[in-house]
Formats: structure tokens, sequence, C-alpha cells
């Protein structure tokens, strides 16, 4: 099943992740203090850059009639719609430029060009989704519902269909997340599905109509007889941005290496192990300059859920500090080029699609879902254990990013077969066990697709 001990899970004790948390706390206050006329300057010019791009694609759309004039306003306007989801809206309604004091550029004053309601996505992702990260039974961005992506989901005959059905989600990725939201407003406002005129609906069809009649009707008649092919343009162009951005929160959230977490180990949490979750359970993808800018900068996924409301902008400064950070506790900082991220992520919608009966690896030790109980024969079970004393040379400690790869290592039977400790309790007993039968009827487990 997901962690239900991040200490022992981490290698680390109460102290160590306290001060971990003081030293995030640090850069927070660094960030903060440090606030200004470049990130004010910052923001101003990708608004006025993305509403530029979108301008320019709707006059171009007026030639549509002729090919490239199609393809280049199609273009512009896939790229607007692109910066104003993930740079602009995502990033501004996280309060991200709320202490600029702009009564346009708030948190509370944005609606973003989106079939969903602002105020249904803020109380959705900014609340459940950052708070509860990766907790199975909490979070519900971590399955988007319809999606097996952890094994502590029990299999159902509906998942042998989520090659397709994730298809669907990423074509349709807008609605996919308006819905969802949707449907959280209603529960956390207690309003019934029978209540056709309650608060929740009527702002979600507001906002459907405000979206469908823009797209699909009001700038399509505006070039008149180039109406299809504008409609044409338009619906290609938020095709584009759907599909981008299911790439990049695929990225951030399902590679291996995103942990998954149980509600106990929830329930028990301190504010410096809510960090050290946050840590644990995302990953970011490499990124130049203009890849970073077109993902919104969650290209940095582990520092936006360290950090949801600093500026986007500077996250990338704000890395570094944290991958040392990393490399100072032996945490991993998961990491990989943007196309590694996406096929590890579609690695695991495909390979549990399956029941388990048919998969290799246990719940405990998956690349898409472990927990401390991969460490048993491996290391002891308190952090900070004697079998990973400070290297010899560097003075370094040795933690969870050296008990995983010796973890790694001891999954070829042949090098380093797993023997169930005398001390364990019984769970960790029956894991072990199972564990060194697997081991014995197969000739390698290195392979991470099945």
């Amino acid at each position: 099943m997901a962690i239900t001990d991040i200490k022992t899970f981490s290698h680390m004790n109460q102290a160590e992740i306290d001060a971990l948390c003081k030293k995030l706390d640090a850069i927070r206050r660094d960030i903060e203090l440090s606030r200004g006329e470049r990130d004010a300057n910052y923001i101003l010019r990708v608004i006025r850059a993305q509403r530029m791009l979108e301008l320019g694609g709707r006059l171009t759309l007026f030639a549509s009639r002729r090919r490239p004039a199609w393809l280049v306003g199609t273009a512009m306007l896939a790229l607007a719609k692109i910066i104003e989801m993930m740079e602009l809206g995502h990033n501004i309604s996280h309060g991200q430029w709320d202490w600029m004091n702009d009564p346009e550029i708030h948190s509370t004053s944005w609606e973003w060009d989106f079939v969903g309601s602002s105020a249904h996505w803020k109380r959705s992702h900014n609340h459940f989704h950052h708070k509860y990260t990766n907790v199975f039974g909490r979070d519900d961005d971590l399955s988007f519902v319809v999606m097996r992506m952890t094994r502590d989901e029990p299999w159902r005959p509906v998942h042998l269909f989520q090659p397709v059905s994730s298809l669907v989600v990423a074509a349709f990725f807008e609605w996919a997340i308006s819905v969802h939201d949707w449907a959280l407003e209603r529960r956390f406002t207690h309003t019934s599905r029978q209540r056709l005129l309650s608060k929740p609906n009527r702002e979600f069809a507001r906002k459907i109509v405000r979206q469908l009649g823009k797209d699909f009707v009001f700038y399509p008649a505006l070039t008149g007889p180039a109406f299809k092919r504008t409609l044409g343009a338009n619906a290609a162009a938020l095709l584009l941005r759907n599909l981008w951005s299911f790439i990049v929160i695929m990225c951030g959230h399902f590679p291996d290496g995103a942990e998954k977490f149980t509600i106990e180990e929830f329930d028990n949490e301190t504010r410096s192990e809510w960090y050290l979750r946050q840590l644990l359970g995302t990953a970011n993808f490499e990124a130049g300059p203009v890849l970073a800018f077109m993902s919104g900068n969650l290209s940095y996924q582990i520092e936006h859920h360290l950090f949801p409301d600093l500026p986007s902008n500077r996250y990338a400064e704000i890395a570094v500090r944290v991958r040392a950070l990393c490399d100072e506790y032996d945490l991993p900082y998961t990491s990989g080029s943007l196309t590694k991220q996406f096929l590890q992520a579609l690695r695991t919608i495909h390979k549990l699609a399956l029941p388990d009966r048919l998969l290799r690896r246990t719940a405990d030790d998956a690349p898409e879902t472990s927990s401390e109980l991969k460490f048993i024969g491996v290391s002891s079970q308190h952090a900070t254990s004697d079998r990973f004393p400070a290297d010899p040379v560097t003075g370094k400690r040795r933690g969870l990013r050296t008990a995983l790869a010796t973890a790694k290592s001891n999954l070829n039977p042949l090098r380093a077969p797993v023997q169930p400790p005398s001390s364990a309790s019984p769970r960790a007993v029956v894991w072990a066990l199972t564990k060194a039968r697997e081991m014995a009827a197969f000739a390698s487990m290195e392979s991470k697709l099945w």
C-alpha cells in the first residue's frame, strides 16, 4: 500500500524533518522579501504578450480561407490559450501576484479563459489538491476519478478501458477538470444533485454559455464567410491547449518517484511533514526558459507544491536551493526529460489497466506505488539507520536516496535476494515472503514495464 510512515520511508527522524522545514521556510522568506519591480514587470509583460497573441490570431483568422493564414492563426490562438491557462489563470488564481495589490491581477478577481468557474477550480485545486497532495482517498486529482494510477485503488473491470479513456480525458481535459471541480463544489457546499438551480449549477452553466458562445459563435461569426474555418481553428486551438496541459500535469504527478500516501499518514502529519510529502509526492521535468514558460513554470512542480503562492518566475532560482537541500539530506529530487516523465505516466496508465494478479511488483514496491516496506531487508526500519552511515569521504549523510538505490539493486535475485527480518511485523513478514517467492519465480525484476 501507499506510504503509512513518512519518517521511516524518508529515513529521517523528526528533528531532521523539522530542520529541513526551517530551511525551506528560509527560502520562502527570502523570496517574499525580494519580490518587487522585476516580478511585477514580468507578469505585466506576460499579460500583454498573451493578449497580443490572441488578438493577432483572431485577426489572422479573418483570412483563414487561405490555409497558411489558418495555420498561423490557429497556432497563435493555441499559444495564447496555453499561456492564459498555464502561466496566467493557474498562477494568478494561486495568489502568486496578490502581493501587488492590483485589482485586476488578483486571485479574487481573475476569471480564466476556461469552461470551468475559477471559483470552483480554486476550491478544488488550491484547497483539496494542494492540501491532500497524493493522499489516497482524499486527493481526487490522484486519478481524476476515471483512471487507476496507484495499486492502492482496487482494480475494477472498467479500468481495462483506461488506455482509451485517458485519450478522451486528454482531448477534453478542460471539460474533465471543470466537471471534476463542479462535482467537488457541490460536495463541499452539500448541494444535492436534484437542486437544478443551485448556485454551483448556475455558476457552471453561466460559464459554459460564456465560453461556448465566445469560441464557437461570436468570434467565428465575426469572420463572416470564414465562419466554418474559424470555428475549426478555435476547436483546434482548444484541443492543442488540452493536450499540452494534460501532458504537463501527468509529468508533474505520475512519473516514477511521485509517491502516494495513506490517510493514516496524513492524519498524523505535522507542518514539517507536509513539506516533505510535497517534496516526495511530485516530480519535475527538465526544461529551458521557453518550455518552462509554456508550462506555466510547472516544469518546477516540486517547487510549485512547496511554495504554490510564490511567483512562478522565481521557481528556477528556488529549484537550485531545493535541489541542494535534497543533496544535503540524501533525498531524491525526482526529475527527468519531458519525454521520459510522460512515458512513465503513460506506462502506469496502461499497466494498471490490468488486474494486480497479472503484475509482477507488489503494492509496496512498484515504480508508481511504493511504501516503507520496500526497504525490508535493505535497511533498518528506523530513520538514519546504521546501515547507511555518513559517507567516510564526504561526510554527507546517507538516507532515502541511498536506500532507493540499494533497494533497486536488490531487485535482481541473483545479486541480493530479500529475506524477511526476524523482528518484522506480521504484515512485513507476509510482504517479504511474497517478494522472495516472486524473485524465485522471475529471472529478473529489473524491468519497470511489467
